[in-house]
């Protein structure tokens, strides 16, 4: 690891034969521990081996050890003859964050908390394999996978401004459900509208500080006590199958070889069995794009449910009509998604695929795929932290276009995995110490609440400090929990 900046080290191609180019991790001295203990790094350098890859293999501050891919990856490959590898999704394809403005305060829910939070565990269904409140048909599921929340909003849940504060408008064209297996169409139909379980969350919070005061005005964010919601959720079981099936679809293409994973039909050498891809132009490579697509629209419409649950929830607990309370949805952002972008590449400008796994988009200002109400301060970065600390509202900016394809960090990022919290720590014990500084959690289970201890993730406030010193998302505000929902 070569030190580059302040809060970049270079991972140079001469690490290991098969990098086509180097990788470059966002990180500081602090988190750099971690990243030094973990495969992730070497899962930096198996990226940098991908067919077509353009510019660095890079991560972000919350690297850690994932499927193919480091969560935090970002990787673009060129569209001509670059490929594209579900393992740069992930199996929770668009898994993302919403975050809903209030005109409320705290002063306005005082008292009022723990009900809200019940209310809405009631209101959306939550847990290791929950079923929505809402029953769908297989043709309107295939409606949901082309169209996305559009879908929902045409059905009722929600209004026509919602679709303009959503990356991609909330629907990603050119999905096409016929390449949809019918197992994942299976699983996907009962969990329309449903949070699952691992780190999905539903959270009340209130803004604890003000970082930039003109971008939060432009955000809706105007008082340091106001209250604010966020939904961190994907496209459930349906999105898991999609990934699942393509990946046994490409898989059949490779044959060991030695210590690598080869393809004779696409001439394609890979260090790493869970990189498995196919050319961007291939039927292969298209279809597990156009998948891939429906499964983000089924992520979108699934939060725009529970959206409209959520504002039900606010009505029915504090008595109060949507005029009073409003809800407005500041962005809805993807962090597991592959995505067609331009990008100006030693001069010259060329259509790529950017792979985001636990990474989010951050376009600056100026930017044409930014809405317009926010055009001219740049796109909402919503990076949660963990449920005991922070998160914070960040913005994208010229300097993420330019460096990391417009992209910067997700999460705080894990330090340890599932497995080891469940031993370390007790569900009802991590409960209680979050109600003794304020924060009622109301779990599914316990098992998930020890999973999700503030203690197995990295310092929120570290994180986004490397993400803002790099310039590539710039802090507005920071919020503090006071409720979170855990399926």
């Amino acid at each position: 690891m070569i030190r580059k900046t302040e809060f970049t080290y270079q991972l140079p191609k001469s690490y290991s034969p098969d990098m086509r180019t180097d990788g470059l991790v966002y990180t500081s001295s602090k988190l750099l521990e971690h990243v030094l203990r973990e495969e992730a790094l070497q899962q930096v350098a198996n990226v940098a081996s991908l067919p077509g890859i353009v510019g660095d293999s890079m991560a972000m501050p919350d690297i850690h050890w994932g499927y193919g891919f480091p969560i935090g990856g970002v990787a673009a490959t060129d569209m001509e003859d670059g490929v594209i590898s579900p393992g740069g999704v992930g199996y929770d394809i668009n898994c993302g964050v919403r975050m809903l403005a209030t005109e409320l305060t705290l002063g306005d829910v005082e008292g009022r908390i723990k009900a809200l939070a019940d209310d809405i565990y009631s209101n959306v269904p939550s847990g290791l394999g929950s079923k929505g409140r809402v029953r769908v048909s297989r043709e309107m599921l295939d409606d949901v996978l082309n169209l996305g929340a559009v879908w929902t909003v045409e059905n009722g849940y929600g209004f026509k401004g919602d679709l303009e504060r959503l990356e991609e408008n909330g629907n990603f064209e050119d999905a096409d459900p016929s390449v949809v297996g019918e197992r994942a169409k299976r699983r996907g139909m009962p969990q329309l509208g449903s949070l699952g379980a691992g780190n999905h969350f539903l959270e009340i919070q209130k803004v604890s500080e003000i970082i930039d005061p003109k971008a939060a005005k432009v955000f809706h964010l105007n008082d340091p006590d106001q209250i604010v919601v966020m939904i961190h959720t994907g496209s459930r079981g349906c999105g898991y199958q999609i990934c699942q099936d393509q990946i046994d679809s490409l898989s059949r293409n490779f044959r060991k070889e030695g210590r690598y994973f080869v393809s004779d039909k696409y001439g394609i050498k890979l260090p790493d069995r869970q990189l498995v891809c196919a050319p961007l132009q291939s039927v292969d490579g298209k279809n597990y794009f156009k998948a891939m697509k429906c499964a983000a629209n089924y992520a979108w419409a699934n939060r725009q449910m529970i959206t409209h649950w959520i504002r039900d929830s606010f009505q029915t607990v504090l008595g109060r009509d949507f005029g009073e309370i409003r809800m407005d949805i500041i962005y809805d952002v993807a962090h597991n998604i592959a995505k067609q972008e331009t990008y100006e590449i030693e001069g010259e400008k060329r259509e790529l695929v950017v792979h985001r796994k636990g990474a989010t988009r951050s376009l600056g200002p100026g930017n044409r795929n930014v809405t317009e109400r926010y055009r001219d301060i740049g796109q909402p970065v919503i990076i949660p932290g963990d449920m005991g600390t922070a998160s914070f509202l960040l913005r994208g900016t010229v300097e993420a276009e330019k460096s990391t394809f417009g992209s910067t960090c997700h999460g705080a990022g894990r330090l340890s995995s599932r497995s080891a919290a469940r031993k370390r720590f007790r569900g009802r014990e991590v409960i209680n110490e979050l109600a003794k500084k304020g924060i009622y959690v109301r779990a599914h289970s316990e098992k998930v609440a020890a999973e999700e201890a503030p203690q197995v993730y990295k310092d929120i406030e570290e994180v986004v400090n490397v993400t803002h010193g790099a310039g590539i998302s710039m802090k507005v505000a920071k919020m503090k929990p006071l409720a979170v929902v855990k399926g």
